[in-house]
């Protein structure tokens, strides 16, 4: 047989473009895509019904709950003399024949009810409507849809419609007449509903103000809707001000408006598409007066996104709509109008189930189990995505738990999945945003990807969205520091070594040590669990049966989870697992070693890009969390706030295939389908920073930086930071963030009035730039270094007495050589005082915390139960939440797991911070200087110091068997940070340089 020509990869990347094309302007809606089997409920509609609205007069659309019936009652007659006096409302009503009157309806259906209001005019329309819809269905029109009707109309028995009797017109100037009148109006319309023929008709719908999102339950409480004509323009889009979106230029479009507790939704009645989402906010208003407006019975909304003009029939019609909204947002929402603590958008939230992690290894696959358990909904935003990732490690189960197999596994069960990226400036950074996106919206039409901002047209060229966020079914969220990508995955032991094994016998093959137990290695068989195409692996060897159980001897060592093999697989297929090379941690661009090489194509996922055999990998030391309920919603109305700010900002997201996100009720958030086990409950509050560019909201918030300065000035024994960068100490001129000078305010406090308190910051030895340190490490990392190194000073003689700052490194033998790197610190981490804890993506720079530059989410965790512990040899209440997550900290680090003598409880002690703190960072830094001469080193202050430390070999080159010996002495992973080091180097960017064009915002 002839072997079929493959196809060359300039053939498979013009495939590639055009199938993004195609899927990023499908509207799902329209197709039937395998949804799989819904479960119908006649008394609860699914919240997936918002991605399913159709044309109001389109049939088939499911509206009520099929199981209970609607009621009407009128409660009162309104008549007016005037029409001031509708809205000075007193107890003596007089008559006049000019001013019919208002009949008020109070409408059941289940647990919600709302009002209407009409006049005898309106139920003549409706009447004279059905009779016409009707005699429409007797006549024998030739179309399909026109025949099933009339069948099932015919099938039902339905055709009896009821009368309404002749009214005496619509003065009712006797009490009598209008006691009668209403009892006639109010029995018609309650026969009229009790049949579906006449109830599931649009003008019907119309007439008592509901719609396909009145009765969802998630959506909360049902407020006022109706026909509305609404202006065009109003957004908050920086630099946008062209036609339709300034004042002088406009046009009037229909719109069927919905209002519930904690937004407004305008929607298509011709196609039942949502046109836009209004969130309620702190600076949520209703105006009514023509100067306000600027139209004749118009109602004005605002927002922190958008003014909303509306515009009605009559000044009654404006004033009932604009009122009615107000005292229904007033009522259900005062929560979401308030300005709340920090200036955050979001309320302190009681009692939520929440979960620290410290690394990526837990972290993943909580992610993982999270995301398999969707049934409605996933939300993904990341600085970077790498969509090969596998979240559990090691791999065996082939391809089942990598990334991009599960948001298709759960896309072809129906779930929306919504991912937003950073969009780079692809000059800058090489994270490949763009085949990111491909990748992601060829797995299924359910999957829809967006990247912002675009530069030109917003802007935006120095700032990022860098915030990292996993929320399912907005009843779970995951806020941290670790995004779902290359190099983040790791654990307690941050390996430095990943090399795997190219043995096919049996026996495993023992990986290098790195400060723990050894790692096994071995190939296995190729067992294909998924649909997604298997990793090509370099370094594949043959493969042979074996009785040798991999997965029982990994579970063994607690590198595998005990159920990561379904119980339908035979114990034979048990005995091997999946990938070859299975036992590598890191597959391909997973290995990476950033400041050495950054990434490199990426779009060859499964292909190393540095040498496992020379280069050690650099660990990756990160912190996330996950909560649950209402804070969960808030972490997903930020998303959603986010996301339909991007679809309108970007033209190409304005079609049906990109739908408008709502928010769930904070009523029914308690509602918790699926918890992340091994959570503690405390008080939480989502805090973020974000404005114009990023959110579109008028006024920008920095509520990650309040709430840091707060914890800071409020502590009263410690703090404990975890962070990328500390960049802080403000100068007003070119640092801003005042969270160094809390820090300063605080130690000179405690040293004025006598009282111990400590400060522990621990940050990465080098900045995450690629640059040799041996040569001065390029330009970017010295103008990161320059804005780290010069606001670690305090003004203080006896500082150190208070404060501390340290890094992490770690050591490892790679092909029989003794090999060193520093561990990444990316957390975004402070504790105090074993109580308050905040977690999220904000680093300490001006970047991170201003709130008009990078946008960034973090979370706020309030310990509510508290346990037995010891501050400075006393006994302490302190919270489980925060204790637990210190000690977990300090352990590792420190080196308590693998050493029990190093109590690490109290941490504020003279025994623990001198003798255990200070001294193992000053003797593994002293050993690592010794053995390995590494850098950055206090021992050299100026670039031309450099060559004379390096030049003097280590132990580990001239005595290796002493070298040896001496790392028998490491604890831990702390060491001192070298805040000597390049002391006397200008580290600036040098003028000329591509770095000393870019503004010193950047930088900082």
């Amino acid at each position: 047989m002839l072997r079929q020509q493959e196809p060359t990869v300039s053939t498979l990347h013009l495939v590639a473009n055009d199938m993004t094309d195609i899927m990023e302007n499908l509207d799902t809606r329209e197709l039937d895509i395998g949804d799989g089997e819904e479960q119908f409920d006649e008394n609860r509609i699914p919240f997936s019904a918002v991605y399913k609205t159709i044309g109001f007069k389109e049939t088939g659309a499911r509206v009520f709950l099929t199981a209970l019936p609607i009621t009407a009652k009128i409660l009162e007659v309104e008549r007016f003399t005037s029409a001031q006096d509708r809205f000075n409302i007193t107890s003596q009503r007089s008559v006049s024949k000019a001013l019919p009157a208002v009949f008020k309806i109070e409408m059941r259906h289940g647990n919600f009810t709302w009002l209407i209001k009409r006049k005898e005019k309106h139920f003549m329309e409706l009447h004279r409507e059905l009779r016409t819809y009707k005699t429409f269905l007797r006549i024998p029109l030739p179309s399909r849809s026109h025949a099933e009707r009339r069948h099932t109309i015919n099938r039902n028995l339905e055709r009896n419609m009821p009368s309404l009797p002749r009214g005496g017109g619509e003065e009712l100037a006797r009490e009598e007449q209008v006691s009668s009148r209403k009892r006639q109006l109010e029995d018609y319309l309650n026969k009229l509903l009790k049949m579906p023929m006449y109830r599931n008709y649009h003008a019907t719908m119309e007439f008592i103000d509901v719609s396909q999102l009145s009765f969802i339950h998630d959506l909360g409480p049902k407020g006022l809707e109706g026909m509305v004509l609404k202006r065009s323009g109003g957004h908050r889009i920086p630099g946008l001000n062209c036609c339709g979106h300034s004042k002088m230029c406009y046009r009037w479009s229909k719109r069927w408006m919905v209002v519930k507790d904690s937004f407004l939704v305008l929607m298509k009645p011709d196609s039942g598409a949502i046109s836009f989402v209004l969130l309620v906010d702190k600076v949520f208003g209703i105006k009514m007066e023509t100067k306000d407006t600027e139209t004749k019975h118009g109602v004005r909304i605002d927002c922190l996104s958008r003014t909303l003009v509306l515009k009605f029939t009559s000044y009654r019609h404006a004033r009932w709509w604009g009122q009615a909204v107000d005292d229904f947002v007033r009522k259900y929402g005062s929560n979401f109008l308030k300005d709340h603590r920090f200036g955050s958008f979001a309320n302190e939230q009681k009692n939520i189930p929440s979960k620290w992690y410290v690394n990526g290894k837990q972290y993943m696959e909580d992610v993982a189990n999270a995301l398999e358990e969707a049934e409605e909904e996933i939300f993904i935003t990341d600085w970077w995505l790498s969509p090969e990732i596998f979240l559990k490690r090691p791999v065996v189960e082939g391809n089942r738990w990598r990334l991009d197999s599960i948001l298709k596994r759960q896309a072809q069960k129906g779930v929306r999945i919504f991912v937003m990226l950073y969009k780079e400036v692809e000059l800058a950074l090489g994270i490949n945003s763009e085949y990111s996106k491909r990748t992601l919206l060829q797995l299924h039409p359910n999957i829809k990807v967006m990247r912002h901002p675009d530069h030109v047209s917003s802007s935006v060229y120095l700032w990022a969205h860098h915030e990292k966020i996993v929320v399912i079914d907005q009843s779970v969220a995951f806020v941290g520091g670790i995004d779902l990508a290359y190099g983040r995955w790791d654990d307690v032991e941050h390996r430095l070594t990943d090399i795997g094994s190219n043995t096919s016998e049996g026996s495993p093959a023992m990986a290098s040590q790195s400060n723990g137990p050894s790692t096994v290695h071995t190939n296995g068989k190729s067992l294909p669990v998924d649909t997604v195409d298997q990793p090509k692996l370099k370094g594949q060897g043959k493969t042979k049966k074996t009785r040798f159980s991999i997965r029982r001897h990994l579970q063994k060592h607690g590198l595998a989870p005990a159920d990561s093999v379904s119980s339908g697989e035979s114990s034979e297929e048990t005995d091997v697992i999946g990938l070859m090379g299975n036992t590598r941690f890191w597959h391909g661009k997973d290995y990476c070693n950033f400041v050495h090489k950054d990434w490199v194509q990426l779009d060859k996922p499964f292909d190393d890009f540095i040498d496992r055999h020379i280069t050690p990998r650099m660990p990756w030391h990160d912190i996330a969390s996950v909560v649950h309920g209402k804070a969960a919603r808030d972490v997903a109305r930020h998303f959603i706030q986010r996301w339909n700010f991007t679809k309108i900002m970007k033209p190409k997201y304005r079609s049906l295939s990109y739908p408008y996100l709502l928010p769930k009720s904070h009523t029914t958030a308690n509602e918790i389908k699926y918890q992340v086990p091994g959570c503690t409950q405390t008080n939480v509050q989502v805090l973020r920073s974000a404005s114009d560019w990023s959110a579109g909201i008028k006024y920008h918030e920095e509520s990650i930086h309040t709430a840091y300065v707060n914890a800071i000035e409020n502590s009263e024994c410690y703090i404990y930071i975890e962070n990328q960068f500390f960049i802080s100490c403000a100068d007003n001129k070119v640092v801003h963030n005042k969270i160094g000078d809390a820090i300063a305010k605080r130690i000179i406090k405690a040293y004025r009035d006598g009282k111990k308190y400590r400060v522990y910051v621990v940050t990465p030895l080098l900045p995450g730039f690629e640059g040799n340190i041996n040569t001065g490490g390029g330009s970017a990392i010295q103008a990161v270094m320059h804005f780290n190194y010069s606001r670690k000073k305090f003004p203080c003689d006896q500082w150190m007495n208070y404060i501390s700052f340290g890094g992490l490194r770690t050591h490892a033998e790679l092909e029989g050589k003794l090999v060193t790197e520093l561990i990444y610190v990316h957390s975004k981490m402070l504790i105090a005082d074993d109580n308050t804890v905040i977690i999220g993506s904000a680093n300490i720079n001006d970047r991170s915390m201003l709130g008009k530059r990078d946008s960034e989410v973090a979370v706020i965790f309030e310990d509510i139960h508290t346990v037995k512990s010891v501050m400075d040899g006393q006994e302490y209440q302190a919270g489980r939440f925060g204790l637990s997550l210190r000690l977990e900290c300090f352990r590792m680090i420190l080196g308590a797991n693998t050493d029990p003598s190093i109590d690490v409880t109290d941490p504020i002690s003279d025994q623990f911070y001198k003798e255990v703190w200070m001294t193992t960072a000053a003797r593994n830094a002293t050993i690592y200087q010794k053995v390995f001469r590494c850098l950055p080193s206090s021992d050299v202050r100026s670039i031309f110091e450099l060559d004379g430390f390096l030049s003097k070999p280590g132990l580990e080159k001239e005595e290796p068997a002493r070298a040896q010996e001496e790392l028998k002495k490491i604890r831990g992973f702390l060491v001192q940070f070298p805040l000597q080091f390049l002391s006397e180097q200008n580290l600036l960017p040098p003028i000329g340089s591509k770095e000393s064009m870019v503004p010193m915002d950047v930088w900082t």
